[in-house]
């Protein structure tokens, strides 16, 4: 038995954009309680060549909803990658959550042959089939920036746990 394309990738990132949502609130409030400026969680890093908390998030957030646009055939929405609070993080996870509940199995199931052409025109281009993109390249990278996050936070002493990464499922 085969199972869609849909289910393997929007409820996915439905799940775990919800968790992190859960995850920058329980942090936003660990700042506050523990008179952190806020700045220092969204700009920590783990290694000074890695992306800091807030690039992490929004790189997420990017994998989320480009991977099931691609897989529909529409248009990836563009954000500007300029969040800089808790909020403001808040407000981009909730337009990725929306853009993808507004696509629908049928949009996206069957794609499993689409061919989905990364980095066009340029000396990376690299052509995969909608399987492989999903399932070997867009999920992989979506976990690791959600996890990432996750490790941020959890290394600065929020108090989070397995349970706060999965989310409800």
């Amino acid at each position: 038995m085969s199972i869609s394309m849909y289910t393997a990738s929007v409820p996915v990132f439905k799940q775990l954009l919800t968790a992190l949502s859960d995850v920058l609130a329980k942090a936003e409030t660990h700042a506050e309680a523990h008179k952190i400026d806020p700045t220092v969680l969204l700009q920590t890093r783990l290694y000074p060549d890695m992306f800091p908390l807030v690039r992490q998030v929004q790189i997420a957030c990017d994998f989320a909803k480009s991977v099931p646009a691609r897989l529909a055939n529409v248009e990836v929405p563009a954000y500007e990658d300029n969040e800089q609070t808790f909020a403001e993080l808040q407000a981009r996870i909730s337009k990725t959550l929306a853009f993808i509940n507004g696509l629908s199995a049928a949009q996206i199931d069957g794609s499993e042959a689409l061919e989905i052409v990364l980095r066009p025109g340029t000396p990376k281009e690299k052509k995969l089939s909608g399987q492989a993109y999903l399932l070997s390249y867009g999920l992989p990278q979506f976990f690791f920036h959600v996890t990432t996050t996750y490790a941020l936070l959890r290394h600065n002493g929020v108090e989070i746990g397995k349970r706060d990464f999965m989310g409800a499922f």
